[in-house]
């Protein structure tokens, strides 16, 4: 009996020392989209502007541009054109709209507007076919707006068509997102860009062939594997207009 007992002793002694000893190593957080990028001397500049869907893409497209160019981004979901129009001149590097600070050198823009310009408010009073009509002509309008104060950056441009929206999401539970309408607004931008001789990155045509293995169910966002999978024709696009390319 006294063996068993100097047995269990011993054996409780050496868990408890195994147990001290253990190390646990904390799991490696993902890299932030939104950390700031420290320049490497000597490569191109590119801006990226976005929503959560270019949040999604922005690390992949970095290591895909390693060693080619500096990949920065705007430091928050882009949002709609709206936040376009009151953010772009902090965005640009130059500071809040009436600063005199002179605006960062970009060599490439690549951009998007679109997936927040075309949510329904259930709530507004106003007809509702009015109401889309109105919502349409803005985003025209900040759209024009937009464009033009980029332009003056003298970067060349790349403009991202807006990724599709599931049609599930056309529910009552969900009535702020509506999938036909995106073909709606990437067609206004289009023409935009077309009357501007700005470059398109469809991504919505790239995706859309594979967007039920590449989407989230349910969800207008994508997983790792769809962003990487999108951030290959971002970064194709980019590389084909760097400068020395």
């Amino acid at each position: 009996m006294k063996y068993v007992l100097l047995f269990l002793l011993l054996a409780t002694v050496c868990g408890a020392s195994l147990h001290a000893q253990r190390v646990v190593v904390p799991r490696a957080l993902p890299p932030d989209p939104l950390a700031p990028v420290e320049d490497v001397a000597g490569l191109p500049r590119v801006l990226l502007i976005g929503d959560s869907i270019s949040l999604g893409y922005t690390v992949p497209v970095r290591k895909l541009l390693e060693g080619k160019a500096n990949v920065h981004r705007i430091p928050q979901n882009g949002g709609s054109t709206k936040v376009g129009l009151a953010k772009i001149e902090e965005w640009l590097g130059g500071g809040p709209a009436g600063a005199t600070q002179a605006p960062v050198k970009w060599d490439v823009i690549h951009f998007n507007w679109g997936l927040h310009d075309l949510m329904f408010d259930p709530q507004q009073q106003r007809d509702p076919a009015q109401y889309e009509k109105d919502q349409l002509a803005l985003y025209e309008k900040n759209l024009r707006a937009l464009v033009a104060r980029l332009k003056q950056t003298g970067a060349k441009l790349i403009w991202a068509s807006s990724t599709p929206v599931p049609e599930e999401m056309n529910s009552p539970r969900s009535p702020s997102h509506r999938s036909a309408m995106v073909k709606v607004y990437n067609d206004v931008a289009a023409k935009v860009m077309a009357e501007n001789g700005v470059a398109i990155d469809d991504l919505n045509a790239y995706v859309t062939p594979v967007i039920g293995k590449m989407q989230r169910p349910h969800d207008v966002h994508f997983p790792t594997e769809g962003s990487e999978f999108l951030a290959k024709k971002v970064a194709e696009e980019i590389a084909g207009v760097l400068p020395g390319r």
